[in-house]
C-alpha cells in the first residue's frame, strides 16, 4: 500500500499521527502476538523510573512477538536486499508517559547485524544479534531464534504457530485493541526517555495456535512467565511508517 493511503486512514486511532514527515517505512509479515499476564508491581520494579506500567483490568502483560520484516528503508530510498528483509523477535510490555500509551521493548532480536547496529545507535533500542530462521509451509510458520550478541544474556525461541480463524478487527475497548493499538514506542538511555511515533492501518487479527519447544526470551530479562496459556493473535501483513525518535521530558 502507498504511504499516502496509509496516512489517510486514521479513524482507528485515539490521536492523529504527527504532522512532521515520517522517515522510515517497513512491512511486517506473519506476525504472532503471544501475551502472558504479569503482576504490575513485578514489571514496575524492573522498569526505568520514567515510565509507568500500563494495565488492562488490573493486569500488566508481557508479549513475545515473532515476525518477518521486508521493505525496511528510509524515506525516498529504495530497499536494499542486505538491509531491508530479516526476521525479528521482540519482548515487550506496555507503558504510559504523561498519559500517552505505548510499547516498551525489553529486547528486540534481528537476523541482520547491520540493522541491529543502526537501530541501537539511531533509535537507542535494545536490539540484539541472533541466528534466526522463519519458514512458512502452508499456514504454519516455523520460527527459531538463538541470541548471539556478545556479552548479552542467552535467549532462545523455537516454536511453530499458525492462524486458526477468520480476520477480525478489534473493538475499541477490547483486550485485543489494548494490546495491539499502540502508535508509539518508548525507550531510554539512563534517565533520558525517548519516544518514536508510528502509524499503520487497523490490525487485521486472526485467532492463532502456538506450539513452543523452547522459550527463554522473557527469562533472559529476569521475568518468569506464568504457567498459563497465552493470548494469541496472528496478522499476515501490515505496512508501517516510522517517525524520528525524540527526547521527552
Amino acid at each position: 500500500m502507498k504511504s499516502g493511503e496509509i496516512l489517510q486512514t486514521v479513524s482507528h486511532r485515539d490521536y492523529p499521527p504527527p504532522h512532521q514527515p515520517w522517515i522510515m517505512r517497513q512491512s511486517w509479515h506473519e506476525l504472532l502476538f503471544a501475551h502472558w499476564p504479569i503482576a504490575p508491581a513485578t514489571l514496575q520494579a524492573i522498569m526505568p523510573a520514567c515510565f509507568e506500567v500500563d494495565t488492562f483490568a488490573g493486569e500488566a502483560w508481557i508479549g513475545i512477538v515473532p515476525f518477518r520484516m521486508t521493505d525496511v528503508r528510509p524515506r525516498g530510498l529504495v530497499a536494499l536486499p542486505s538491509l531491508s528483509q530479516f526476521p525479528e523477535l521482540n519482548v515487550r510490555t506496555y507503558v504510559t508517559h504523561n498519559g500517552r500509551p505505548g510499547v516498551y521493548f525489553f529486547s528486540l532480536e534481528a537476523g541482520n547485524p547491520i540493522a541491529v547496529a543502526l537501530a541501537r545507535s539511531i533509535f537507542h533500542l535494545p536490539y540484539f544479534n541472533a541466528l534466526m530462521q522463519c519458514q512458512r509451509i502452508g499456514d504454519t510458520i516455523s520460527y527459531r531464534s538463538h541470541r548471539t550478541h556478545r556479552g548479552a544474556p542467552a535467549a532462545d525461541f523455537i516454536a511453530r504457530y499458525q492462524p486458526t480463524g477468520d480476520i477480525a478487527y478489534a473493538q475499541h475497548t477490547s483486550i485485543e485493541a489494548w494490546l495491539t493499538d499502540r502508535y508509539c514506542l518508548y525507550t531510554n538511555v539512563g534517565k533520558q526517555a525517548y519516544r518514536a511515533n508510528i502509524h499503520h492501518l487497523h490490525w487485521p487479527l486472526q485467532p492463532a495456535a502456538l506450539e513452543i519447544s523452547r522459550n527463554t526470551m522473557a527469562l533472559a530479562h529476569g521475568i518468569q512467565l506464568p504457567d498459563t496459556d497465552p493470548l494469541l493473535y496472528y496478522s499476515h501483513r501490515l505496512d508501517v511508517l516510522v517517525w524520528p525518535i525524540q527526547k521527552i521530558q
